[in-house]
């Protein structure tokens, strides 16, 4: 359960360190990017976690991969451009 835990943690921050890389022009404050990463990446290992039952480390941090990845997707804002277009 531990290694779980810690490996969801270091899951979600390396997911938010590339999102904040990638999208930083689309994301909100890097605090909120690095806050949401290891938080969306341990709900995601609970989720799982609670579906497969214990001694399924690997599905277990892919499940934590799969639903930390889908959480900071909802932090993106659309690109400039389509931004511009959308308010008129």
């Amino acid at each position: 359960m531990l290694l779980e835990v810690l490996g969801s943690v270091l899951l979600g921050l390396g997911l938010a360190w590339a999102a904040d890389r990638q999208f930083s022009a689309r994301l909100p404050a890097r605090r909120a990017v690095f806050l949401a990463g290891p938080i969306g990446a341990l709900f995601g290992a609970w989720v799982t976690h609670l579906a497969l039952g214990p001694g399924q480390l690997l599905g277990t941090l892919a499940g934590a991969l799969l639903i930390g990845a889908v959480l900071l997707s909802l932090l993106l804002r659309p690109p400039a451009r389509l931004r511009g277009a959308l308010r008129h």
